[in-house]
């Protein structure tokens, strides 16, 4: 679902040059659901080894981080922690879109139609909990760092950003721009096309900037969190019946105050607006250390050649390109 201001917020493109040397802050799940959603064979099978157990994540999350770090970024990979309540009614919308989505696929299976059933099979993924877990277990094996948050994993993100413990935080949602993240990048892959429903398109790594959207929207922090709310978040579906990104933007830049804004809407309000906007304005964060691991070679071959049946030659070759940075890295402190 996701937070629908993309068509206010500016962006630049931004190179991998740029982002060399960087501790760049992932939202886990953001990310895993990407690779489980989009790692999978033309009519929709994900990826699954000789239990018949998926892999599509752990594929994912291998490949495109060997290939980041590749480019002597740095990464930290933040997982969502305790559930709040209020995201209730979102997780009721998805799980009913997943409902209709697996009714699709089976239509989609019954007349073999193979291009119907890889789109569907798309909209019904699920994330298991011992998904994650080996998730965690493969990106330290990787030596990338595991955040685990207490509360939300992008608003955690943003806040290592905030605190200085990370460069940026990389998600496709734009919720870490709201709670004051100074950086957000999208599209962090080095691919150049993107599948969707109309076909592939084009996309770059691109940078937002928080001080900058402010000022460009000439709006304070508090009322970018209230123009948030209008629209919707994962806590109000939705939002106010009518309001979309330019009406709501117009209105916050009328009033000065939270208070002011929702009083001109109180009429159409079906949530409690202080209970939102106290989620974005005090996240459920904590102040974390980033502590990144060595690179465990054994262990990475042990979770996807042992355990899940990837391909030895394969994931040997791209551990060699780790071992080349290190080896590249280990030169450089020595002038």
């Amino acid at each position: 679902m996701g937070l629908q201001i993309g068509e206010l917020i500016s962006r630049k493109e931004i190179t991998f040059e740029e982002l060399k040397g960087k501790v760049v802050a992932v939202d886990a799940y953001n990310a895993i659901y990407q690779f489980l959603s989009s790692v999978r064979q033309p009519d929709g099978t994900p990826l699954m080894d000789s239990k018949r157990r998926i892999t599509s994540h752990l594929s994912g999350l291998f490949y495109r981080n060997v290939a980041l770090l590749s480019e002597g970024i740095k990464l930290v990979y933040v997982f969502d922690g305790e559930y709040n309540v209020l995201k209730n009614r979102t997780h009721e919308i998805r799980q009913e879109a997943k409902i209709v989505s697996a009714d699709k696929y089976e239509k989609a299976k019954e007349e073999e139609d193979v291009e119907g059933m890889g789109k569907y099979a798309r909209g019904f993924v699920k994330l298991e909990k011992w998904m994650v877990e080996e998730s965690k277990a493969l990106l330290e094996a990787m030596g990338i760092a595991v955040v685990q948050a207490p509360g939300e994993g992008e608003m955690q993100a943003a806040h290592l950003v905030k605190t200085g413990e990370a460069y940026a935080v990389a998600s496709q949602d734009y919720d870490a721009l709201v709670v004051g993240g100074k950086k957000l990048i999208q599209n962090l892959t080095l691919a150049r096309k993107r599948k969707t429903v109309s076909g592939y398109v084009e996309i770059r790594p691109e940078v937002i900037e928080y001080e900058k959207v402010l000022n460009e929207l000439g709006i304070d922090a508090d009322r970018f969190i209230c123009l948030a709310i209008l629209v919707g978040t994962d806590f109000n579906p939705g939002g106010i019946r009518g309001i979309g990104p330019k009406k709501a933007l117009a209105l916050v830049k009328q009033r000065k105050y939270p208070v002011e804004i929702f009083r001109e809407v109180e009429h159409q309000l079906e949530f409690n607006w202080q209970d939102v906007f106290e989620i974005f304005k005090k996240p459920n964060v904590h102040d974390f250390k980033v502590i990144f691991p060595k690179l465990n070679e054994d262990r990475v071959i042990s979770i996807l050649v042992g355990e899940h049946d990837f391909s030895e030659e394969r994931v040997v070759k791209n551990l060699d390109k780790l071992h080349q940075l290190k080896r590249q890295s280990a030169q450089q402190k020595l002038f």
